[in-house]
């Protein structure tokens, strides 16, 4: 049985997603405490439900768009934009949103709380890549009114590559 350190909260955003439940899942057995927020535009109940019963988690349904109120974490994962083309492409300016005003927000709780925060993305950002793999110098072959453009222009000019606190 892992020791749950009180010390340790992790906000996971995006955290009823597919790799935002792993790492749910991974958080409590390191011994963390997990707050999950996510407001299930692509998330899934099915993917967290094994946790709901467990006093170490808690799912906060939020949109991280709006500004967010939280306090005492200690780590902070970004995973909370649509990623999936089929999701993105749905509603590019809710995607662009997500991608920029929760990034900005999430800052704002890791700056108030001085504790570090992973910025996470898709390789949606490089648009239709001629490199393989991506490396984060690439700055990808992007095409500012196609498809990935939301992601193209948006998470990797301006969230993602060399932000700060003071952002």
């Amino acid at each position: 049985m892992v020791r749950v350190n009180e010390d340790k909260t992790a906000l996971v955003a995006g955290g009823a997603g597919f790799i935002g439940s792993h790492l749910c899942d991974r958080l409590i057995k390191d011994g963390y405490r997990v707050l999950c927020m996510d407001n299930l535009y692509t998330g899934r109940m099915e993917n967290i439900r094994h946790l709901l019963e467990d006093n170490r988690f808690s799912l906060v349904n939020h949109d991280v768009t709006t500004p967010i109120q939280c306090d005492n974490v200690s780590l902070i994962f970004n995973l909370a934009c649509p990623a999936s083309p089929v999701h993105y492409q749905k509603n590019a300016l809710y995607t662009t949103k997500a991608a920029v005003w929760g990034t900005i927000n999430l800052l704002e709780v890791a700056k108030k709380n001085h504790h570090p925060i992973l910025q996470a993305s898709t390789n949606e950002v490089y648009g239709a890549p001629l490199v393989h793999p991506q490396t984060e110098d690439y700055y990808g072959n992007v095409n500012p009114v196609g498809i990935r453009s939301c992601y193209d222009y948006t998470s990797k000019r301006i969230c993602v590559k060399r932000f700060s606190y003071d952002c």
